[in-house]
């Protein structure tokens, strides 16, 4: 004999499973019909006056008591860590009003349409994401049905172990998955990897022109940064002299709060390090008992004879006195930013210096729950040594640094050759040049009697956007006053006409040029 339930109030067993449909009978709960036919015979329900004159006052009266309180204004604090982050970002802070200067082609009356140098990332339409990188998601969502659960805060197994084997030093002992942090990008890292060094009142050595991102994560922390000098007269490497003075005016100052220094290799304006300058670099820190993070996200993405070398394998080299904490990802090399994975590997010292500091940072990753399980699940395919070769990838990441190097070859060569600017160390790697401006070129009146509205880097990244809608980082906003960064990422086509506009700008602007053009609306 069947049962009949109302499907609104169908029952669940005690294994939260429904009943077997076979037993039972679905149908619709009936409603109520609170209407009554007239020959139906029920007393009136009164809800007159009187109760609803009393529900009145009760308000009344409640409104009455709180409405001093209503009526006054008041602001939910926010945290303290929260108040200190990005409040000194001066990359936004100099490039907001150029960015809200750019405008449309058909808002201008040259029609000339906006081109952004700035940034490398939205650039890259004409070089797809890898495709090893796709298909490896589409085998895990169809295989691996698993990758749809949660993972350990530190990243899934799998992905750990194909990181560790990828950083490890060859002839030395393997790193374990217990070495990894899978993180949310690479930027991530840097924030796990500084927020398991730094305290408030601590400081963190940074290079300068650096990633804004450092400054942000330590300020974040109630903690402060101290650059240290890139000479550009040495290919962008680090300043030793100068590194030196920053420590011995710390010692001078009984101040002993730097906790840790900072390398971006190869960096975010074109530098790749040498293996003799990362040895010194290694008896800089182990002078100073300074671990280093490393901020290795461009890898082996190099130009000819510039090689990568990993700071944790020269570490190696040099003894293994120097704990470095390795941050990178999959973003750049794969060109897949948006999938957000990356990691920090710990690579300890011989005397096990790390060993609190990854602790703490095992704690912290605890607070994210894991990053993505999906994307995790590329990465063992996309790391191995032994089916890179094969899967077609090591090919693939070869054409990406060719196109690369070439389009570098292409921009500078066409912006080392204009009027007032020069390139004094062509790119080596990653997607970024400095250039040089000779402002005194562009400061003094021109032949005609015009002033100049060029009096520094802003200035002239300003009317650049104005007078030819091409947008360039202006090196203030890095540390660099004096010059601006270009991305050369995007396609040949574009830094074509992007050189030929800025050259004839600099043209115009040059004390030998004609008359500036007038502004466009």
């Amino acid at each position: 004999m069947s049962e009949t339930f109302y499907y609104r109030t169908f029952p669940l067993t005690n294994d939260g499973a429904f009943p077997s449909l076979r037993s039972v009978t679905i149908e619709e709960q009936p409603t109520i019909n609170f209407k009554r036919n007239r020959s139906d015979r029920m007393g009136t329900i009164c809800l007159g006056p009187t109760a609803k004159l009393r529900k009145r006052e009760e308000n009344e009266e409640t409104t009455s008591s709180t409405s001093t309180q209503t009526q006054t204004p008041w602001i939910c604090p926010s945290s303290r860590k929260a108040a200190r982050t990005g409040n000194n970002n001066a990359m936004q802070q100099i490039i907001k009003p150029i960015v809200e200067s750019i405008k449309p082609g058909f808002q201008r009356s040259d029609e000339k349409d906006p081109i952004s140098l700035a940034t490398a990332d939205a650039s890259m339409s004409h070089i797809p994401p890898c495709t090893k990188a796709m298909e490896a998601i589409v085998r895990a969502v169809l295989r691996k049905p698993h990758t749809a659960n949660y993972t350990h805060a530190c990243g899934a197994l799998e992905a750990r172990r194909a990181i560790a084997a990828h950083h490890s030093v060859p002839s030395h002992p393997p790193l374990g998955p217990e070495h990894v942090i899978v993180t949310n990008g690479c930027s991530g890292a840097l924030e796990l990897s500084l927020a398991s060094l730094l305290d408030p009142g601590t400081c963190l050595l940074v290079p300068k022109p650096g990633f804004p991102l450092y400054e942000e994560i330590a300020e974040s922390h109630g903690a402060s940064v101290v650059e240290y000098n890139l000479d550009p007269n040495q290919h962008w490497e680090c300043d030793m002299d100068h590194l030196e003075e920053i420590m011995r005016n710390n010692k001078n100052n009984n101040n002993n709060t730097i906790r840790a220094m900072v390398i971006n290799n190869p960096s975010s304006h074109g530098v790749v390090f040498s293996e003799t300058h990362l040895l010194c670099l290694l008896d800089f820190a182990l002078q100073h008992r300074l671990p280093i993070v490393s901020d290795e996200v461009y890898g082996d993405l190099t130009f000819g004879s510039h090689k990568f070398h990993p700071l944790a394998s020269i570490a190696t080299k040099h003894g293994k006195n120097v704990p470095v904490i390795t941050t990178s990802g999959l973003s750049k090399q794969l060109l897949v930013p948006g999938w957000r994975i990356g990691w920090a590997v710990f690579h300890d010292n011989a005397w096990g210096s790390l060993r609190n500091v990854h602790a703490g940072a095992q704690q912290l990753a605890k607070l994210q729950h894991g990053v993505s399980h999906l994307q995790q699940s590329a990465i063992p395919a996309l790391l191995s040594q032994s089916t890179m070769p094969g899967n077609g990838l090591a090919s693939w990441k070869e054409n990406l640094r060719a196109t690369l190097e070439k389009q570098a070859k292409l921009l500078c060569s066409s912006l080392d050759a204009c009027e007032g600017l020069h390139i004094r160390s062509f790119p080596q790697g990653s997607m970024y040049a400095i250039v040089d401006v000779d402002l005194d070129r562009f400061r003094s009146r021109s032949a005609n009697g015009i002033e100049s509205r060029i009096q520094n880097d802003v200035d002239f990244c300003q009317e650049l956007v104005r007078e030819e809608n091409v947008f360039v980082l202006p090196g203030s906003s890095f540390g660099v006053p004096g010059t601006f960064r270009v991305a050369f990422s995007a396609p040949e086509r574009t830094l074509e006409t992007a050189s030929l506009r800025i050259a004839e700008f600099c043209r115009r602007q040059s004390t030998q040029g004609g008359e500036p053009s007038q502004s466009q609306s």
